[in-house]
């Protein structure tokens, strides 16, 4: 069982984080933590917790590359035969991995399963279930709905056998990756909220603009539709909502 933990400049929640997998029932894992060159003090945090736990294992890049080059290094590294990922700046409950690796051991035909989340706040309260829970799973809804949001565990054979991230789509590349997987398996999901996304203004996921991220998906979606052959018969139409706000200018 392998965990990857990508990490840049994230030294205020990286301990959670690394806690909440070592904090695991299920014991028997190895947690691989990728430093994407840092310029705080994650990577010093990093190998403190290599120090004290041998299931800890540091990565290093001397520069920052981006989450996809991060996480395709670690899963590359990981040992064990189920891979899962958790963000620097998040964390799981302790039954999470224990849970989602026994869905995996008890059905050889599903090559990920994955799990409800919640929304917490800058200092970790709670704030709402993830608006992607209640999302029913599809194949074909995965194309325009991104609900296999964290916390997933993939067999080490499908993410080997599907070519595994795709560094093009960087920040966007755990949703191309999941497009990918459900072409090629099954997919489960667990309804226990097992994974807590911090929101706030650094996240990892909003940190590219709009228009980016939306030219991104598209083009994501556009591979997809050609894998499945369905480029021919299907179109794709990308929809655009912006908001508009009017104040008053104060006089100076």
């Amino acid at each position: 069982m392998s965990i990857v933990i990508p990490v840049y400049n994230r030294e205020k929640y990286l301990g959670i984080a690394v806690r909440s997998v070592l904090d695991q029932t299920f014991t028997d894992l190895e947690l691989i933590i990728v430093d994407d060159g840092s310029t705080d003090g994650s990577l010093a945090i990093a190998q403190q917790f290599a120090r004290e736990d041998d299931r800890v294992r540091v990565l290093s890049n001397p520069i920052n590359k981006g989450a996809a080059h991060a996480l395709t290094r670690g899963f590359e590294a990981a040992r064990g035969k189920y891979v899962g990922q958790v963000d620097s700046d998040d964390w799981i409950e302790w039954k999470a991995v224990e849970l989602t690796a026994a869905i995996l051991d008890n059905d050889l035909d599903c090559g990920m399963v994955y799990t409800n989340y919640i929304d917490v706040d800058v200092n970790g309260r709670k704030l709402r279930p993830g608006k992607r829970c209640s999302i029913p799973y599809s194949a074909d809804r995965l194309l325009v709905d991104f609900m296999t949001f964290h916390f997933r565990l993939i067999r080490q054979s499908v993410y080997r056998k599907i070519g595994g991230f795709d560094v093009r789509f960087n920040q966007l590349e755990d949703y191309d990756l999941c497009l990918r997987i459900s072409e090629k398996t099954n997919i489960k999901k667990i309804n226990d909220y097992l994974y807590l996304y911090r929101v706030h203004q650094d996240s990892l996921k909003v940190t590219l603009d709009d228009l980016t991220r939306t030219n991104l998906c598209r083009e994501v979606i556009t591979q997809a539709l050609k894998r499945r052959g369905m480029d021919k018969t299907h179109k794709l139409t990308v929809f655009l909502n912006p908001t508009f706000s009017i104040t008053e200018l104060k006089n100076t």
